[in-house]
């Protein structure tokens, strides 16, 4: 076998730190960081429609930590808790209306971008400083990708960005930068099992 055809595998950082995950563990571990992502949703500037959170970052962050599949799975998690009415969406809401309301593409896009950050952790972006800020900038853009068209159904395509995009860029970068401080320094103090 070709030495250069081989791909190096990564494991995301939850399996650095509990190697051996058994059903009950993965179960303890998608519904503490619903809870967490929870927790940052009320982190709250509230503009209208859509309010400044923390939850991006607990997003992003589940998809890194978890990895793709666990971390598309703990916001799917979150989700039905707010859709069967625990107050764990922003400042404390919750019910099937705020899914499908003018905020409804971005709480998708949180799905998609879990996974999506979580693969990339996969693939050892999680673990540099660089890699880390491009990871969280792409999960940043499926949101939009997904949020700005949900939102403009509501409040038209001429105000989108002024109302979708535009308040939120710079509280995006400073959470993109905390994360891309973050993680890598805690790798750090993790021995990979891939190393």
């Amino acid at each position: 076998m070709n030495p250069s055809t081989v791909k190096e595998t990564y494991f995301p950082f939850v399996e650095a730190l509990w190697p051996n995950i058994d059903r009950k563990r993965e179960v303890i571990l998608i519904l503490g960081c619903s809870w967490l992502i929870a927790l940052s949703a009320q982190v709250v500037i509230p503009l209208q429609p859509v309010p400044v959170t923390g939850q991006t970052l607990g997003v992003l962050l589940a998809g890194a930590l978890l990895g793709s599949k666990r971390g598309a799975m703990t916001v799917l998690t979150y989700l039905l808790q707010g859709v069967l009415g625990l107050p764990v969406f922003a400042g404390g809401t919750s019910g099937l209306a705020r899914v499908f309301g003018p905020t409804g593409g971005y709480l998708l896009g949180f799905v998609v971008a879990a996974f999506v950050v979580g693969w990339l952790s996969e693939r050892g972006w999680d673990r540099r400083f660089i890699t880390m800020i491009f990871s969280m900038l792409i999960g940043n853009a499926v949101i939009y990708t997904l949020g700005l068209p949900w939102l403009a159904i509501y409040v038209g395509w001429g105000s989108v960005m002024k109302l979708g995009l535009v308040p939120f860029i710079a509280g995006d970068i400073l959470k993109v930068i905390l994360a891309a401080m973050i993680l890598p320094q805690i790798w750090r103090w993790v021995k990979p099992r891939n190393e």
